[in-house]
């Protein structure tokens, strides 16, 4: 049994890919459940008033071009969902700072907050240190304060859109995700 596993850790490695520990697959998916175009069309839409932005950082959004030019540029799958990770839950708190306690949105982004929360357990747990240098920069660049300069206006649905895109890119084929 433990050949066969090593096998295909083996195969894995030479294909480029790193696989994803069980508990991020399962809150990738809870992820995706919370994720659905209803829920982000009635939370970060229709309660919000026409047209309505939040600024954020252009690091702030992560699209699956730019994943698809850092992969080119081999960054490994690991460092992807790690800068996946740090940009995400940024922008949900981005989104959760314009919201009163009172919006119909704020239990909805609480309960995001909450799955990027153990979502960053899991990645305490597995790696920290070994991110390639552009994905650690780019971290560094999304959780620096004074970097208001570079900010640009993204309505919330969007912010949501791209996470979930660039999120079933990522996992989709080693946790299993359906489109």
């Amino acid at each position: 049994m433990q050949q066969g596993y090593a096998a295909v850790l083996c195969v894995l490695a030479v294909l480029g890919l790193e696989a994803t520990a069980p508990g991020e697959c399962e809150l990738t998916r809870l992820l995706q459940d919370k994720l659905q175009y209803e829920m982000r069309l009635q939370y970060m839409k229709h309660y919000f008033p026409i047209d309505y932005t939040v600024r954020v950082q252009y690091e702030e959004v992560l699209r699956p071009s730019n994943i698809t030019r850092l992969r080119n540029g081999t960054v490994s799958e690991a460092a992807l969902r790690y800068l996946w990770f740090h940009v995400s839950s940024q922008a949900v708190l981005r989104i959760r700072e314009v919201l009163p306690e009172k919006h119909p949105s704020w239990k909805y982004t609480q309960e995001l907050c909450q799955l990027f929360d153990a979502l960053g357990e899991e990645y305490s747990k597995y790696r920290q240190t070994d991110v390639e240098a552009v994905v650690a920069d780019l971290v560094k660049l999304v959780h620096s304060a004074g970097a208001e300069s570079r900010s640009k206006a993204v309505r919330p649905k969007a912010l949501l859109d791209n996470c979930l895109k660039v999120m079933r890119m990522l996992y989709g084929v080693p946790c299993e995700l359906g489109s």
